[in-house]
């Protein structure tokens, strides 16, 4: 249910007087910095390629500009639904019985985004780590597979931990450990109630905390008061003296979130500065024949647990293995070509069951799962390069993927079941190969053919035809919507190319027992985006008499010819077969379905 228009003024009064009084932060704050303008026309224009570089830049995506406009409710109300996509899955906030979030969905230019913004799961906005801290809380009590290295005794009780954790997260357990890496067991002052220790690790470890101090169905001799001094002593002890500040916070629902949210986001910086100390800094690169002597122990100053592999490409091609200089010994002698090398990352197993593969494989009877005096090292098939992204995404949560390294990262997510990271490869292959106009489409019309031959010139981003293979191989159907508006946008460049033509032939041969007239799913989705590149979809701009008329002057499909940018055509007017630029527009449409017709008939298929 929407609020009604005049309680979104009451509402607005509310949050303002709570934001003045320092209760609550301001989650869409004033932001005139150069970069944030510059993702804002981004926005407007429904640039995804820029909004993508922008946010992975760390532009404020929840930012406002002076008019309390927010990039999400520019992009919805501009119409563009992919960027609204985009903005959404990378946190931009639109909670629902806000002003913000309200007027958003009032803005909406049309059902389509409206829709979305109304049955999107905003909790995740909300909370963008959501998964990431749920993660970390189930390893408090998960007993499989087994993850833990630190068995903590406080009193009768004893908690399995995992000393990764609490180097990152406390200052006294990280000057402790990094004295004592081989330490196992620690015990810590009886005088502290195990009920508080018990708190205390709930919060490092993200979980919420209990309204009772004391469980009111527990006959114990502890009292509240006993566990309330055990938790000021103990923050003060691990160095976490906000702990404290939690546990009184007051009961209003989103004060409590937000304090949570600034220890979610306090642990994801803390976790990453480790993981790119020890983990990404603790890296060994060796020759791949000699990986088997690497001897790692368990008390090496990462923590780890567990080695990854991922080898270096090797030189194939003899062109390339002649461009590089062969090795010599002291006396100027060769010494063949050079060794091929692995890169080895040290882990840990806590992290890396985030994927159910890692999961599966610790739990097993696989070798990797039993104990070693030395950490295993098991091999990833992929680039480092790559390997280096999918760690960060399972220790931070996020990451800033290239696009070369995009498909790759795509094919790697499919193998270790990370549903999240393949999602976001394909959101990077989806903005960042959208060069130019995003999701709008990019129009390259006749009158236009100076810009197109300016864009011919640069180098495609992505090879359009392995996008369209994986998004079929690993059913992305994000990916299959971008392979089909990216070629509708270049199909003048395309529509010859023999590459193409066996690409509609692939695409028909997927249909079961296809018959002569069913329809080719990747030539419908083309004709679709056609349609939207020159705006014929709109029938009240009456352009449908255009098309007409243009289809009665040129009755002859041999007679159509697709404008090519490579033409020598200056007349600013367009020719004298086009008045204007609906009927350029309706020409070059008109032809370009005609020459679909025709790669048809060549392939002897009917759609």
């Amino acid at each position: 249910m929407v609020l009604p228009k005049h309680e979104l003024e009451g509402k607005l009064g509310e949050e303002r007087l709570m934001i003045k009084s320092g209760l609550l932060r301001d989650e869409n704050p004033l932001d005139q910095t150069l970069e944030f303008n510059d993702f804002l026309l981004a926005c407007r224009r429904g640039d995804l390629r820029r909004c993508q570089e922008l946010i992975n830049q760390g532009v404020n995506i929840n930012g406002k500009d002076k008019f309390d406009y927010t990039p999400l409710i520019i992009a919805s109300l501009c119409g563009h639904y992919e960027l609204v996509q985009l903005l959404l899955d990378s946190g931009a906030l639109a909670e629902r019985n806000t002003f913000q979030g309200e007027r958003c969905i009032y803005n909406a230019l049309n059902d389509r985004i409206r829709n979305l913004l109304l049955r999107y799961d905003f909790s995740k906005s909300a909370d963008p780590y959501v998964y990431w801290s749920t993660h970390l809380t189930t390893l408090l009590s998960r007993d499989k597979p087994a993850t833990s290295d630190l068995r903590l005794v406080s009193g009768p009780r004893s908690f399995r931990l995992h000393r990764f954790l609490l180097v990152a997260r406390t200052p006294y357990f990280r000057s402790r450990l990094e004295a004592q890496p081989e330490t196992t067991s620690w015990n810590l002052n009886p005088a502290v109630p195990s009920e508080a220790v018990h708190i205390a690790l709930r919060y490092l470890y993200l979980d919420q905390l209990p309204a009772d101090l004391v469980p009111p169905d527990r006959s114990n001799s502890v009292s509240e008061d006993d566990v309330a001094k055990g938790l000021i002593k103990i923050s003060k002890q691990l160095g976490v003296e906000r702990l404290w500040d939690a546990v009184v916070a007051c009961s209003d629902r989103r004060l409590v979130r937000q304090r949570y949210r600034d220890e979610e986001e306090r642990a994801v910086e803390e976790i990453g500065d480790f993981f790119r100390l020890r983990v990404l800094g603790g890296k060994m690169v060796v020759d791949t024949d000699r990986v088997s002597d690497v001897r790692l122990r368990l008390d090496n100053a990462a923590f780890a647990d567990v080695l990854l592999r991922a080898d270096e490409p090797s030189v194939n091609s003899d062109e390339d293995a002649a461009s590089s200089p062969p090795l010599l010994n002291s006396q100027g002698i060769p010494l063949g070509p050079r060794p091929s090398k692995s890169v080895l990352f040290p882990c840990h197993k806590a992290m890396l069951i985030r994927s159910e593969y890692f999961a599966i494989m610790f739990s097993g009877d696989f070798i990797e799962a039993q104990e070693s005096p030395h950490l295993r090292v098991i091999t990833v098939d992929c680039t480092p390069a790559v390997l280096e992204l999918v760690l960060t995404y399972l220790y931070t949560d996020s990451v800033c993927c290239p696009l070369e390294h995009a498909l790759d990262l795509l094919y790697t997510a499919d193998m270790l079941f990370l549903d999240s990271l393949k999602t976001k490869a394909a959101v990077a292959i989806s903005t960042l190969g959208s060069s130019g106009g995003g999701g709008s489409g990019l129009v390259h019309r006749a009158h236009h053919h100076h810009q197109q031959q300016e864009e011919e010139e640069e180098e495609e981003p992505i090879n359009i035809y392995d996008v369209i293979h994986a998004a079929w191989t690993l059913r992305v159907q994000r990916l299959e919507e971008f392979a089909a508006r990216y070629l509708a946008n270049r199909l003048e460049h395309y529509i010859d190319d023999d590459d193409f033509h066996q690409l509609i032939r692939e695409s028909a041969s997927r249909i079961r027992r296809r018959e002569e007239t069913d329809s080719i799913e990747l030539l419908d989705d083309i004709r679709y985006y056609l349609s939207e590149r020159f705006r014929l979809r709109f029938e009240d701009a009456g352009i449908n008499g255009i098309m007409t008329s243009s289809a009665d002057k040129n009755p002859s499909d041999d007679a159509t010819v697709v404008p090519s940018p490579d033409d020598d055509d200056d007349d600013d007017d367009g020719g004298d077969g086009v008045e204007d630029e609906f009927t350029s527009d309706a020409i070059q449409y008109q032809a370009l379905l005609n020459k679909i017709d025709d790669v048809l008939v060549s392939l002897d298929l009917d759609a």
